[in-house]
């Protein structure tokens, strides 16, 4: 489960739970507080939130060293989570499933102990490594359930 809460100078805040299902984890939950429109949404290596920007929580979660790119491509970060839409209100419902990740504690993939991360803009799926999604707006440090 991961709570996030708004970096500096934002107020987006939720939930995202992340469940393993076989070869893949499904995540699900609810944020708030965003500017209408898609944002960047990704796992980072570092389970650290501590700076007021959340830069603490470092690079993309890369486990298999590949180059940034799509959620739904064979060649991306294990990190890469795509685009988050967020309606008129900056509301956005998660419900999405991924490969490549584990919710098992210790594995080299796992997503326990890392940061959650939203962008304050979309992920554009190719500039390296990071998807110029800009600033982070949210942070939460994924802990088992």
């Amino acid at each position: 489960m991961a709570k996030l809460k708004p970096t500096a100078g934002n107020n987006t805040n939720g939930i995202v739970t992340f469940t393993q299902y076989g070869d893949k984890v499904a995540v699900e939950g609810t944020i708030t507080g965003l500017t209408p429109g898609a944002h960047g949404f990704h796992v980072h290596e570092k389970g650290d939130c501590s700076a007021p920007d959340a830069t603490s929580a470092g690079l993309h979660f890369n486990p298999s060293n590949k180059a940034h790119g799509a959620h739904s491509g064979g060649d991306r970060h294990g990190g890469d989570l795509g685009n988050l839409q967020a309606d008129q209100h900056g509301n956005v419902l998660v419900k999405f499933e991924v490969e490549g990740l584990t919710t098992a504690a210790g594995k080299p993939d796992s997503v326990v102990g890392r940061a959650l991360i939203v962008h304050a803009d979309p992920d554009d799926f190719k500039t390296q490594p990071t998807g110029n999604s800009g600033k982070r707006v949210a942070c939460a440090v994924i802990a088992p359930l």
